[in-house]
């Protein structure tokens, strides 16, 4: 990880740098803060991302009002060393609107990923009562079946071109896609590192 000494600040007079948030799992850009070495330091020392606020002149943790924290997982300079991204892990809404996101992007925007991390949850926890939790304690033959019957349903569908309907049985194709991932240990970066491979 980058030191704030590192920073290339000859463009930022008042020693402040721009940091873009990004959401960890679905990739989502949630807001745009900038950052002082002291706000930089207490962000990594804390774990919650910590900006300076140039209109009241004073640090302020994103949450401590709202109790919508950012726990950061990974902060990346630019390329030209003058800028941050920090992907983090939000804690309810980052903007003030209440809005997941500062900007006005769809809120269905990487939801797939929302999901798959959701699966994986439920993998660790086995709740009771959870579908998910069912289709694991059935094992490995149930899932994929399941993936094959929801393909050809979605198959059918598309030869009939239904396009309401085919929608509807990709959602449960992929669903079980991602069920049938995490009961392989797979991830879904996993599957675009294999994609980017051959496409390279």
């Amino acid at each position: 990880m980058i030191s704030f000494s590192q920073l290339n600040l000859s463009k930022n007079a008042d020693g402040l740098v721009p940091v873009i948030i990004q959401d960890n799992v679905t990739l989502k850009v949630l807001m745009l803060g900038y950052m002082n070495r002291e706000a930089f330091d207490m962000t990594v020392e804390t774990g919650r991302v910590t900006f300076w606020s140039r209109t009241r002149g004073e640090l302020w943790t994103k949450g401590e009002t709202s109790g919508n924290f950012l726990y950061w997982d990974s902060i990346l300079p630019d390329c030209d060393n003058d800028t941050l991204l920090i992907k983090a892990t939000p804690v309810g809404p980052t903007c003030h609107r209440g809005t997941t996101s500062c900007f006005d992007t769809s809120d269905d925007e990487g939801f797939i990923r929302s999901l798959a991390a959701l699966i994986r949850q439920r993998h660790l926890e086995m709740p009771e009562g959870s579908y998910t939790t069912r289709l694991f304690i059935k094992g490995v033959k149930k899932i994929a079946q399941k993936v094959g019957e929801e393909a050809v349903e979605t198959v059918v569908e598309a030869v009939d071109a239904n396009r309401d309907r085919f929608i509807y049985e990709a959602g449960d194709l992929l669903y079980h896609y991602l069920v049938l991932l995490e009961q392989m240990g797979v991830t879904l970066a996993d599957i675009e590192s294999e994609l980017h491979k051959r496409h390279s």
